[in-house]
C-alpha cells in the first residue's frame, strides 16, 4: 500500500518538470494531437474546457487555448510555473484533480492527457462521475487511460519516484458507463516512449441522454 501517492506525484513532477517536457518531445507516434483535433472539431468556438493534469501546457493546453477558454489544473507547482510562461492565454489552478468542485454544467469539454494514471485507481469511478456532472448537455470528455491493471511506485522515472495506478480497458469502459458516459471513441494506440513501447486507451465520451447533473 502506497502511503501518500499524491505527494509522490506532486514532488516527483516538481523535481522533473523540465525533464518531462523534453521527454514528451522525444515520444514517437504520440497520438495526442490527433485526438485533441478530433475533440476540438466537435466543440463550439470559444468552448469552456477543463484540462486535468495539464503539466507544462505543451503541446495540449497551448493548442486548446488557440481556440477555446481553457482552465488547466495540475498538482505540481513547477509544472504550472512552466505552463503559465508557455501558455499565457490559458488560466491555471494548482489542485489535486480529485478534490475539485465545480457546479453542474460548467464545461463544454474535460480533457485528461495521460494524467488519470497518476490517481489511485479506487478513485477513478468517483472522478468520472464528477466529470459527467461538470459537462454541459452534449459536452465531451477526452482521456488517455492506461491499459494495464497496476498500482504502485516506480522508483526512478525520469529521475524521481513516480506513482502509477490503472485498470484494464474493460474496467475503464465499465467505469465510464457507470458514471453515465456514452463512448463515442474507444481506441487503443501504441506509441514509442524513449524507454520503449507504451499503449493507452483513448476515449471520447459524452453524458448519456437523461443523465442527471445534480449532486
Amino acid at each position: 500500500m502506497v502511503s501518500d501517492p499524491k505527494h509522490i506525484v506532486e514532488s516527483g513532477y516538481d523535481a522533473i518538470a523540465t525533464e518531462h517536457l523534453d521527454w514528451i518531445g522525444r515520444i514517437d507516434g504520440d497520438p495526442r494531437m490527433r485526438f485533441l483535433e478530433a475533440l476540438s472539431t466537435r466543440l463550439p468556438a470559444s468552448a469552456s474546457v477543463l484540462e486535468l493534469g495539464c503539466g507544462a501546457g505543451v503541446p495540449c493546453t497551448a493548442a486548446l487555448a488557440e481556440r477555446h477558454d481553457v482552465l488547466g489544473v495540475d498538482i505540481s507547482a513547477a509544472q504550472l510555473d512552466l505552463a503559465r510562461r508557455l501558455v499565457p492565454r490559458a488560466r491555471f489552478l494548482k489542485q489535486d484533480m480529485t478534490t475539485l468542485r465545480f457546479p453542474p454544467d460548467s464545461f463544454d469539454a474535460v480533457t485528461a492527457f495521460y494524467s488519470i494514471g497518476h490517481i489511485p485507481r479506487h478513485e477513478h469511478a468517483a472522478l468520472f462521475a464528477r466529470i459527467t456532472r461538470w459537462l454541459r448537455p452534449g459536452g465531451l470528455f477526452l482521456a488517455a487511460l492506461a491499459c494495464g491493471s497496476s498500482d504502485g511506485v516506480q522508483d526512478d522515472w525520469l529521475g524521481a519516484p513516480m506513482y502509477f495506478s490503472s485498470h484494464d480497458p474493460a474496467t475503464n469502459r465499465a467505469l465510464l458507463r457507470q458514471a453515465g458516459l456514452t463512448l463515442l471513441v474507444d481506441e487503443q494506440v501504441t506509441m514509442r516512449e524513449p524507454e520503449g513501447p507504451a499503449t493507452f486507451q483513448w476515449v471520447i465520451a459524452r453524458p448519456a441522454p437523461g443523465v442527471s447533473s445534480t449532486f
